[in-house]
This record gives C-alpha cells, sequence and structure tokens, in this order.
C-alpha cells in the first residue's frame, strides 16, 4: 500500500502533464507517418495459399514448362520412327477399326512418313527432319513412346491430358503443383498460361484446362493474352496513387478478415485475399518479368526473335525461361488454337500442317533448352513436350492425305529436372498404330511430373464433396525408367 502511494506522490502535475505530452506528439508522429506512406499498416497475419511449401521428399524439380503441343502431333512424322510404313505404304492395316478415328467414312491404306529421318546424338535417336535444331538435344530427352489415352475427340482428350479425366470441372495439373508447393516468388502468379498468338483461338475447352476445377480459385492458372494487355489491370488506375491504392487495398483486406473470422473454414475467401495483394505486387513485377526486349541481343537471336515464322512462339519461350528464372512454379504454352489446320491437327496435309508448326516452334524450344543449361535452370525446371493424343498410321482420304487422331499411342519427352537424357521408354507396333511394349496412361505421365517435383501423387489429395480427389485419381505409377 505504501509503494502503491509512493508512486501516485511521485505523479505530481509537472510529470502528469510531461507524459501525457509526449504521448500526443507520438500519436502526431504516426499520423505524419501513415500519412506519407512510411508507416505498414498493423494488420494480422494471413495465411497464404501460395506459399512456398515443403515436398514430400526431396524435388529433381522445381518448377515446370509444359509445351502443349494442341492438336495431337504425329508420333510417325516426329519422334517415332516406323520403317515398316515404307514397306507397306498404301496397303491396309489389317483388323483395323474404322472408328478409332474421327472419321470413319476417310479411311485410307498405310502411309509412309513424308519426312525423312536420322539418327542423331550420342544415343542415336531417329528424328524428323521437321526438327533440325531440337534433334541436337536428344541427349537430354527421355522418350515415352507408349502413351495412351481414353478418347479421340479434342475436347475430352485435352482435359484428360491436363487434368487427368476427361471432363471438365477438375483441377489441372498446374493447379495440382501450386496447391502442393505454392511458388517461390511473391509478386508473380505460381502458374502461368500462354495460348498462341496467331489468331488461331484457344485450345477445346478453353479455360478448363489451365482452371482449379474444386480447389480454390488463386490455384488456377493466369492466362497471359497473345496480344494487347497480357493481363487486365496490370496498370494502376492515372488518377490514383501509390498511398491511395495501398489504403484501399487496406481497407478491403480488414473488411475481408473481419469476415472471414466468422467463417474460418471459407477458404475461398482467404485465396480472394491474397489474390488482391498478389495482383499489387504484379503491377510492378510483371511488366519486368514480361518485358523480353531486355534481353542480350544475342540471346534474342538463339530463340528466333528476329525470324518472322517463329518470333511469336520464341518470345513465349522467353518468356517461360524469365518466369521460372523469378520462381513461378509451373508455365504452360500452347502451340496452335483451335482444331484442323490452326493446330498440329493435321487431318488434311499432314506434311504441310506439321512443317508449318515444326518450323514456328523448332528454334524456340531449341533455344529454351540451350538458355536453361547455360544459366543452370535445366537441373531445376522439368521441360515437357506432347500433346493430348497421337494420330493414325494410315491415311485420311480427300485433298491431301492427312492423319486421323489416335487415342492409342503418342510420345511425350521429357527433359531437365530429373528426366534422364537419351532413353527411350515404351514401343509402339510396327506400324505406330497402339502403344504395344510398357503402356503408359495419362495418370503415369502425371504421377511422374509429380515424382520429379518431389510429390508423392498417392498422398497429394483434397476432400471435395466427402471424397479424397487427387490429380492421378485411382491410378498412376512413376515411370522410374526415365527419372535419372
Amino acid at each position: 500500500m505504501k509503494e502503491t502511494l509512493n508512486h501516485l506522490e511521485a505523479l505530481n502535475r509537472r510529470s502528469m502533464l510531461r507524459r501525457c505530452g509526449m504521448g500526443l506528439g507520438s500519436i502526431g508522429l504516426m499520423s505524419l507517418l501513415q500519412d506519407q506512406g512510411l508507416l505498414g499498416a498493423a494488420k494480422e497475419k494471413v495465411f497464404n495459399p501460395l506459399a512456398a511449401r515443403a515436398p514430400h521428399f526431396r524435388p529433381a524439380a522445381k518448377s515446370v514448362i509444359w509445351l502443349f503441343i494442341n492438336g495431337g502431333p504425329s508420333q510417325v512424322d516426329t519422334w517415332d520412327y516406323k520403317p515398316a510404313l515404307e514397306e507397306w505404304n498404301g496397303k491396309p492395316l489389317k483388323n483395323f477399326d474404322k472408328f478409332t478415328g474421327f472419321f470413319s467414312g476417310s479411311v485410307g491404306g498405310l502411309m509412309k512418313s513424308p519426312f525423312e529421318f536420322k539418327r542423331h546424338g550420342e544415343c542415336g535417336k531417329p528424328v524428323s527432319s521437321i526438327f533440325p535444331n531440337l534433334s541436337k538435344h536428344v541427349d537430354k530427352m527421355a522418350f515415352v513412346h507408349s502413351g495412351h489415352t481414353e478418347s479421340n475427340n479434342h475436347s475430352p482428350a485435352l482435359f484428360m491430358m491436363n487434368c487427368g479425366l476427361p471432363r471438365m470441372g477438375y483441377p489441372c495439373v498446374g493447379s495440382w503443383v501450386t496447391y502442393g508447393l505454392g511458388s517461390e516468388s511473391d509478386s508473380l502468379p505460381a502458374f502461368v498460361v500462354m495460348s498462341d498468338p496467331k489468331g488461331r483461338g484457344l485450345p477445346k475447352g478453353h479455360a478448363a484446362n489451365w482452371g482449379a476445377g474444386f480447389l480454390p480459385s488463386v490455384f488456377q492458372g493466369t492466362h497471359l493474352r497473345p496480344k494487347g494487355e497480357p493481363i487486365d489491370n496490370l496498370k494502376r488506375v492515372a488518377t490514383m496513387t501509390t498511398n491511395q491504392q495501398r489504403r484501399q487495398l487496406d481497407l478491403l483486406s480488414s473488411l475481408n478478415q473481419e469476415h472471414l473470422k466468422n467463417n474460418p473454414h471459407e477458404e475461398e475467401l482467404a485465396a480472394r485475399i491474397e489474390s488482391f495483394e498478389l495482383a499489387y505486387r504484379m503491377q510492378s513485377a510483371a511488366p519486368e518479368a514480361l518485358d523480353v526486349q531486355s534481353e542480350p541481343e544475342h540471346l534474342k537471336k538463339l530463340y528466333g526473335l528476329d525470324n518472322g515464322k517463329c518470333k511469336h512462339f520464341a518470345a513465349q519461350c522467353l518468356t517461360a525461361r524469365r518466369m521460372v528464372e523469378r520462381g513461378v512454379r509451373y508455365v504452360q504454352i500452347y502451340s496452335g488454337g483451335m482444331e484442323n489446320q490452326r493446330s498440329w491437327d493435321g487431318h488434311n496435309d499432314i506434311k504441310g500442317n506439321h512443317t508449318g508448326f515444326a518450323q514456328e516452334t523448332d528454334q524456340p524450344i531449341a533455344a529454351l533448352l540451350t538458355d536453361l543449361e547455360q544459366k543452370g535452370l535445366l537441373d531445376e525446371t522439368l521441360v515437357v513436350w506432347g500433346g493430348e493424343f497421337g494420330r493414325l498410321p494410315v491415311a485420311q482420304k480427300g485433298g491431301k492425305p492427312g492423319r486421323d487422331h489416335n487415342p492409342h499411342a503418342f510420345t511425350t519427352w521429357f527433359a531437365g529436372g530429373g528426366a534422364r537424357g537419351g532413353v527411350s521408354y515404351g514401343e509402339t507396333d510396327e506400324f505406330g498404330h497402339k502403344a504395344a511394349v510398357d503402356k503408359v496412361h495419362v495418370n503415369d505421365l502425371h504421377a511422374t511430373i509429380l515424382h520429379l517435383l518431389g510429390m508423392d501423387h498417392e498422398k497429394m489429395t483434397y476432400r471435395y464433396n466427402g471424397r479424397d480427389f487427387r490429380l492421378t485419381d485411382v491410378a498412376g505409377r512413376v515411370i522410374k525408367e526415365i527419372v535419372a
């Protein structure tokens, strides 16, 4: 009691005025700092769904660049050489089901490849003449020749290849990857998609191919427009200052956080809060990341930015390298848009179709592999090349000879990111019609991609409607034979 009285006695009028005066001064200083934008807003720590997370085990790769060869590239005219097609050219394929492809009334005889194949690299891989630049990198590639899928139609086959099921509404590979691992960048999207920029449109199924499905929307792909502003609202409104925008976002965040307290299980709300903050940070980071013209001249020439046939795809490949270099987890680039001659969908004139698209992609992809290797990024970046299905070894009649869809056989290759270079896994039959040896389902490809990223595909699940879903559904095995 005595100690309390002594303390009160010490608080005389002069002491009280001094203490209160200093307090008022502190309040004034805080107000000035806030007005100048020099005082960070006090706010509670918010869960960031895109924060980098540890994998299940030590990964070989940190990021993925998927070069989606949209439309269905022909395996027998690119990477899967079949000499028997030359010997049996024009003859019917015995016991062929005319409903395998999409046009049952236009089935012709077996058709040899219009392209010459030569062996390349120390592995001696036969490669089509349409890839003069990529053929120099075969010792970096792991080829899977025995791929097969479940649909001969573009849309469900695209969903199958991107989402693991031939139906829309499910999360794609990029969404699963960013859900499992987050992003190493806090100012760029974790998952970026680039579509064909030559007016050919989006692939069948459009944005569902890079959608998050039932995962929180923050994990969906960010589509960079091929023309005009790549992203909506990337530039701040001219009439708004940095401080005004920051205060506006702080107010929005505080309101959303208050709502989140009352609804703690609303994962979509937490994701939306982070999406506002990410968009704010992107206004300064994204323009720099997308500025391919800032690269050295020799590098722009290597990619083909000075080549009229491939400069559009060259810019996208160079952008992909700049993105993974800055911590973006997953990048997907589409070569080709809608069906038929606007993509690798060579129903008519397979020679002209594949020649044209190869000229657009061969140099830029080869440059991407070279550039990643020179910068020490190839070992930690998994590059994937492939489409939604393959093509038939028989001719499709009508006009210049082409090839119809083939869900029974396709080729995919991997490079970097823990893939074993210079190997070929699986085989098709002598004509390239069906996967015959060591067959690989799409779920197996997905399991292998996740494995190289340090993720066990059976453990990475998300509960939805009372069930644990995963990318590989109830199947999938890691193709360990192509893992270094």
